[in-house]
């Protein structure tokens, strides 16, 4: 079933997005890697805020590009395709959204033809007593209400007017739970697709650590998703402390979140990539013999995924 975006903030057909298969997020221990096994991965997706200093709002040149990390991007960019994962939208922040790195991504879109590119269902920006800007350094979870849901899908028009290619929202990890929200994430996650006709980047390993944390069940939280908007999946691993369960990154994906990877796959019809995050501190115990067989673990789910 092909999913047509809603007119608002442009009009993309998640549908008729390319399937890209299997990939990896972007990380300093991966070039050689990247090199020596070209059969393994089938695209990479990048974090643009890592290829750059930011000088701060209103500094010109805002921008200063890392010349090792842009000879990575672009050799990568000249053999397989890239997509881009965003961290400073800050799509449910109450300061005014960052045109500057709005312009920035434009540029960069135009620069590499990211099939499409995402960001994080949370904020990270605020501001102080004094009116300044600050950078919380992690992505910050919001309830799930309906004033929220009209600030996010008001920035998200936005972002999606400015930049001509498709725009997935992430599910967010969260540690905290809100009291007396108006809605479930499922249904603010399906009413800000269908609104803003944007599509979902589901981050399973985020939906295993909040079924551990807050006691609820993963698959059922899946299964209450709009399958036909889910375009790409993340997998992962994490570590246990003090009895929560955290989204470190940290190598192998654990067991169930490879069920629910297998669980997901089987039932989006648009799902066009999956791809395995870990952190580069992690690759001495990964190694690439163990980075290897997530990727073949992850296209296994995607041989049988839904047609």
């Amino acid at each position: 079933m092909a999913v047509e975006s809603q007119p608002r903030g442009g009009t993309h057909d998640l549908g008729a997005l390319p399937e890209l298969g299997v990939g990896v997020l972007y990380n300093v221990a991966l070039p050689g890697f990247l090199r020596s096994n070209p059969a393994a991965w089938d695209y990479v997706e990048v974090i643009p805020d890592m290829f750059w200093r930011d000088r701060g709002p209103g500094q010109e040149p805002r921008y200063d590009e890392l010349d090792t990390w842009m000879t990575e991007l672009e050799w990568i960019a000249s053999h397989r395709p890239v997509i881009a994962h965003n961290i400073g939208l800050s799509l449910a922040g109450t300061t005014p959204l960052d045109e500057q790195y709005v312009a920035k991504l434009v540029e960069w879109h135009a620069r590499f033809d990211f099939r499409w590119h995402s960001d994080h269902l949370s904020f990270v920006d605020v501001a102080s007593a004094h009116g300044l800007d600050h950078n919380t350094g992690l992505a910050v979870p919001m309830p799930y209400d309906q004033e929220v849901l009209d600030l996010v899908a008001g920035r998200i028009e936005r972002v999606r007017q400015a930049i001509p290619a498709a725009f997935l929202i992430e599910n967010n990890v969260s540690f905290i739970d809100f009291p007396d929200q108006e809605m479930s994430e499922p249904e603010f996650l399906n009413q800000l697709a269908a609104r803003t006709g944007c599509g979902l980047l589901l981050d399973v390993h985020n939906v295993y650590a909040n079924s551990r944390n807050h006691g609820f069940d993963a698959q059922a939280f899946v299964d209450a998703l709009e399958f036909d908007r889910v375009i790409e999946i993340h997998i992962a691993g994490g570590t246990e402390l003090d009895g929560m369960w955290l989204d470190s990154h940290a190598g192998a994906c654990p067991e169930p979140v490879l069920e629910l990877l297998d669980h997901v796959a089987e039932r989006a019809p648009n799902l066009r990539a999956i791809t395995f995050e870990f952190h580069e501190s992690y690759f001495p115990v990964l190694r690439e013999d163990g980075l290897r067989e997530q990727l073949e673990r992850a296209r296994a789910a995607w041989t049988r995924r839904a047609r």
